[in-house]
């Protein structure tokens, strides 16, 4: 457990897009990680970002966050 402002939100659109919200305010499922690339590792290799977000989770989606998350 970690306080949310150390976290990042991971969303899946209504348009079942896969995207960062680094507001927390935008529209559709979200899954909060923490913002280093261990977590976001970890993440995939257990699947806990597609468990959450209800979707198969693209290798592309994982790289377009972790460029983002830097």
């Amino acid at each position: 457990m970690k306080p949310k402002t150390e976290l990042v939100r991971v969303i899946k659109t209504p348009e079942d897009e896969i995207c960062l919200d680094k507001t927390g305010r935008k529209n559709g499922r979200g899954a909060y990680i923490c913002l280093n690339q261990a977590c976001l590792e970890k993440a995939k290799k257990t699947k806990a970002l597609e468990r959450s977000l209800k979707t198969e989770i693209p290798e592309e989606i994982y790289q377009t966050i972790a460029e983002e998350m830097i």
